[in-house]
């Protein structure tokens, strides 16, 4: 599996800023031709949801993603091989929630991450303050473990989180649940200064990014963009597999 912080840093070192898209797995049937299609329009790494039924941080969009998904019977286990089956040959982080790790164990999640060939994982709802037996485990497996760090965190905390990243750190640009929004909102600049005050992680910005001049915006003032709940949406008109390398494509385009 590709080494999410090498990879990361290796690109941004040369010049080039980082894009991820994030995909809910198991919602269509093509859903890994997605993948696919998505790294092949200019992805540097992707995030694949793996479904659950409380989940806190995300809006109406993912939201419904997600609900598609469980509805058609999806269990992690079947986003995981799909993940394997994709092949990708950029990495591929997983987002879920803590319920889902803690049913599986921590020391079998991890292992089945790996052995799927994910490399990261962002589970938002564990805070640092619990972390450390996940990520003994993932650590021991390979797997890099993202942190958030929000507008609202103190400069004592995010020193911590910044210690105890892998991979990336995701700067959460507004405080609020994923969705699209019209505008960045006022937090963008501060929340990378303080993330880039304590670390030389590749930082990358999420929650609310929607559009090609958004992401480049954003890519201004921090090293990469996660682009999720504008991407899902067109998913979920229908567009497929091509309509989503189209997107990826037009959002690298102006990044670059």
């Amino acid at each position: 599996m590709p080494d999410l912080d090498k990879e990361l840093r290796a690109r941004r070192d040369s010049g080039r800023k980082l894009l991820i898209p994030y995909l809910m797995g198991g919602m269509t049937d093509d859903w890994p031709q997605t993948l696919a299609a998505v790294v092949a329009a200019g992805a540097d790494a992707v995030e694949v949801g793996i479904p659950f039924s409380d989940p806190i941080i995300d809006g109406p969009v993912i939201q419904e993603a997600g609900l598609r998904s469980l509805t058609r019977g999806t269990v992690p286990q079947e986003v995981l091989d799909g993940i394997a089956g994709a092949e990708s040959p950029v990495p591929v982080a997983v987002m879920t929630y803590y319920n889902i790790v803690f049913r599986a164990g921590h020391k079998r999640m991890a292992r089945s991450l790996a052995a799927a060939g994910v490399s990261g994982a962002i589970i938002p709802d564990l805070p640092i303050e619990e972390i450390d037996p996940w990520a003994a485990e993932a650590d021991g497996a390979g797997i890099a473990t993202v942190l958030l760090v929000a507008p609202s965190s103190p400069p004592d905390r995010v020193e911590r989180i910044c210690a105890r990243a892998r991979g990336f750190v995701y700067a959460v640009a507004r405080m609020a649940v994923t969705g699209e929004r019209g505008d960045l909102g006022n937090d963008l600049t501060k929340v990378v200064e303080r993330i880039r005050n304590c670390t030389d992680m590749p930082i990358c910005v999420g929650i609310g990014v929607s559009t090609p001049a958004q992401a480049a915006e954003v890519c201004e003032v921090a090293d990469g963009v996660v682009v999720g709940s504008a991407l899902v949406r067109r998913l979920l008109e229908g567009e497929g597999p091509d309509g989503a390398a189209a997107f990826v494509g037009s959002l690298r385009d102006a990044i670059s």
